[in-house]
Order: structure tokens, then sequence, then C-alpha cells
């Protein structure tokens, strides 16, 4: 299978040429310096001896603060009063493509500027491998855009410093992925350690050529690199000393001079992005039954008291869930004034290590432990009926828009992979309490007759119309 990308998406082009102009006025500039042979005009980089292809510099302050204040205001952003970083920001919605937006305004600095020395920083190892598949899917499409521009990509690897001298002395343009953690702690990550392997004139340590060579730093969720105005990551960030760094993400936290900004709002109102409908459900008038809650054991002198939170009647004739102080003999219906829990009585409150407390009502005999419940609903019970109200809230989408041939797609978020799928004593899958709810009321549902005209559309067997995907898979 072959990916199209469309490459003329207005939006996009505006994200990509908002960077761009960050450095109008700057020429384009080109080289061809290798390290053991400086060409003529090569940029030297401070201590050594000889010269590696690197970023030209990039205008003074004034004239990049007069840009950036140029660019916020044709997006409708407020200027930035003064330039105190060379960090930008590019808020993008997710599902608008931001990767494709920050690989291609790479392309697009080269193009106009001669830019050659990238690094994409991510928060995790997933995301590393994801912004490399996308490298691997957009190279056919990137060079049709860019007659056919040479640029070499890979992912950091510190058993490979190799890598690091090609990324430093290479005069094609070097893209080079890698995770917050690689950066992030000086005493243990090998950037930071001299290498044989990485030496060029005096410089002998990975960090330090990447420093030599003015690097444009691309940060993808910033949010989750940082840790914090002054945290880890960001100080390893400044550390490799970059040119400018540009930060894209939808939910940025710390907003450094916002060149474009797309959000959740104009992604749905340029229909970039599908709209979504959330249902929950809100238990009301659970205190028609008795409720009882163990919160703690109490022991003073010659005293032992227990806390429970129930359900007690107000002056005004409605109900408040309180705690309330108990002791051996109370009888909640006198403590609570509701007749509800007549015949709930504290028979007996233990403490120590194995404490407990002895609830007897008209049916049984409950041993509380602290954290225990009494009366509570049973979470299941909640469980499907979202699952019965979601199920019915799918079928009715699907009879609305089958016509247009819009696919309908429900997905749930669940705490445990146990409750949708389990693994018995031979290794076979089996379903979990979800998957099992779910097809009791689907073929609930299947059988109402409004659903008559969708019957030719779907699966015989429940368990053809759901899966689940989780992280513990493999791949």
């Amino acid at each position: 299978m072959k990916l199209h990308f469309e490459s003329d998406l207005k939006y996009q082009e505006n994200a990509i040429k908002s960077v761009c102009d960050l450095f109008e006025g700057q020429e384009k500039w080109e080289s061809e310096m290798t390290v053991l042979a400086p060409a003529q005009g090569a940029l030297s980089f401070e201590g050594a001896t000889g010269s590696m292809p690197v970023n030209p510099q990039i205008p003074e302050d004034d004239v990049l603060l007069k840009n950036l204040n140029n660019v916020q205001l044709k997006n409708q952003l407020p200027p930035s009063p003064v330039l105190d970083s060379h960090d930008f920001t590019v808020e993008m919605e997710t599902g608008t493509g931001k990767t494709y937006v920050y690989l291609r305004t790479m392309l697009e600095l080269n193009k106009r500027y001669g830019m050659s020395k990238f690094i994409i920083v991510v928060p995790s190892v997933a995301i590393k491998e994801g912004v490399y598949k996308t490298l691997q899917i957009t190279e056919e499409h990137f060079k049709s855009l860019y007659a056919g521009v040479p640029y070499e990509y890979y992912l950091y690897d510190s058993a490979k410093p190799a890598d690091v001298r090609n990324f430093a002395t290479s005069s094609v343009m070097q893209i080079m992925v890698m995770t917050v953690g690689a950066i992030n702690k000086k005493d243990v990550n090998k950037l930071y350690q001299s290498s044989e392997k990485t030496t060029v004139d005096d410089l002998d340590k990975p960090i330090d050529l990447i420093r030599a060579t003015r690097p444009i730093i691309i940060v993808d969720e910033p949010q989750s690199v940082d840790g914090g105005l002054n945290g880890a990551g960001k100080t390893a960030l400044d550390a490799m000393h970059p040119m400018f760094t540009l930060r894209y993400s939808a939910t940025h936290i710390h907003k450094h001079h916002m060149v474009y900004r797309l959000d959740a709002i104009d992604a749905y109102n340029q229909k970039l992005v599908k709209q979504i409908e959330v249902a929950g459900l809100e238990v009301q008038n659970a205190s028609n039954s008795p409720y009882v809650k163990l919160v703690s054991i109490n022991s003073k002198k010659n005293s032992i008291s227990a806390t429970v939170i129930v359900d007690i009647a107000d002056k005004k004739g409605g109900v408040n869930r309180s705690e309330i102080t108990v002791h051996d003999g109370m009888t909640l219906d006198d403590e609570t004034g509701r007749d509800i829990y007549q015949g709930y009585r504290i028979s007996e409150i233990r403490t120590g290590k194995e404490g407990y407390l002895t609830l007897e009502t008209p049916s049984n005999t409950y041993y509380m432990q602290v954290g225990d419940v009494v009366g509570d609903i049973d979470p299941m019970l909640i469980q499907r009926h979202m699952i019965r109200r979601t199920i019915r809230e799918h079928l009715d989408k699907e009879l609305r828009l089958n016509s247009q041939q819009i696919k309908v797609l429900t997905l749930f978020f669940i705490d445990k992979v146990d409750f949708y799928r389990q693994t018995n004593e031979e290794g076979l899958r089996e379903p979990g309490e979800y998957a099992r709810i779910f097809e009791e009321e689907y073929l609930k549902a299947i059988k109402s007759p409004a659903y008559k005209d969708l019957l030719p559309s779907h699966p015989e067997h429940a368990k053809d119309v759901h899966d689940g995907y989780f992280s513990i898979d493999k791949k």
C-alpha cells in the first residue's frame, strides 16, 4: 500500500511559512566544507583547528523580534514585547499533521536558508519510533517536493557514536531523532562522555560535536519533555546550544513566543478533525438504600470508636452523605434520622492491625475493614448501563449515517485489560467481564425492530463487532 500525502493544505502551509518567515532577510548560505580540508569561506567552530558544515547564523535579535511580531500579527496572535529566548511555539491540534508539518518545515528552512543540522527530541521511545516511521513513509513525497534534495535521518543510539560524528561532519542535511532520556542525565548519558569514535580535532564528546554545528532543535510534545520551565529536560535542551528551538504540541504548558496556533476550535471549524461525543453516567438518588462506608477505627484512652460515612437526613427534608463517629451498640436509624437504616446496628469494633467493625443488618452480618462499603451500587451494574447506552447510541448513528456511507466508530477506554480480555491456564484468550456484558447487550439491542435495517450489514455473531487494542499487545 502506498500512502498519498497532500502538499497543498493551507493550514499546514501557513504553519510552515510562519516559522520560515521568522528569518526573513537572511540570505541562503551554501558550503561544501569538510572536516579535514576546510573549503574556502568555511564557517569554523570555536576551538577547532579544522572546519565542519554548520547551520548559518540567524538575524540579530532586534530583526528576529520584528519578524516574530509580523508573523504574530498575521496570525492574529498577541505580539511578544521582548525576545527573551530563541524558543518558538507552534500549537496544532492532534490529528492535523503536526509531525508532517515540522518535518516539512525543516526541508523548507534548508531550501530557503541552507539550514542543515536538525535534532528532533521526543518524550518517549514510542513517539521516537513513530517519528522515524513518518520519516520513512514521507521520504519519497518530500523528495518530489524538494527536487530530490538529499537528507539523512536516523535514531540516536548511544552504542553508535559514529552517527553523531556523521551528523556533525556530513555536508548532507542531517535529521537525528532522540528521546529526552538520552540527554537529561549528564552522569550516565554517553552523549557527555569522551569517545575516540566521535573525536574531531580537539572535540571528543558527542555533545561538543552537536554544539559545534549550532543545531536546530524540534521538540515534539515539549510539555512532556521539559519537566517544567527549569526542569531537567529543558536544561538539557538548552545545553545543546541550539541556534533556535521549535516546540510543537496541541497542549503546551509554557508558550514561548507563539508563532502559529491551530487549536481545537479552529480545527473543528475548518473541518480538519471530526466531532466526537462523550457519554457519561451519574448516579442519582442512591440514598434510597442504606449506605455505610468504614473510614477509620479509632482507639484512645478507654475509648474505641469508628468513623463511618452514612446518609443523614437534614432539617430541610434532604439527605447528605456525611461522616459520623459510632461506638459499640449504636443503631444507625437513630444516628441518621432515617427509617431505611432500621435494624442496622454496630455490634462490635475491634482495634489492632486486623481491626474490623461488625455491622448487623436485618438480612446479614458484615465484618468491615477500613475502606469497605455496604449498600453501594454494584460497579459492574454501572458499567452495564454505560455499555448498553453506548451500543444504542452507536446503532442510532448508523441508521442516520448509513445512507451517506459514513462509518461510525465507538471507543471504550477501560481501567484494566483483564476486564475486557483474560488469558486462561492454557494461554488462550477469553472474554473478560466487559466483553461478556457487551455481547449480551449488543444481542438484545440488535433484535429491536428499530434496527432491522442494519441487520444485513452486521456480523452474525456479537464477538465479531468488537475488538481491543492495548499497549501490552505485541507488535
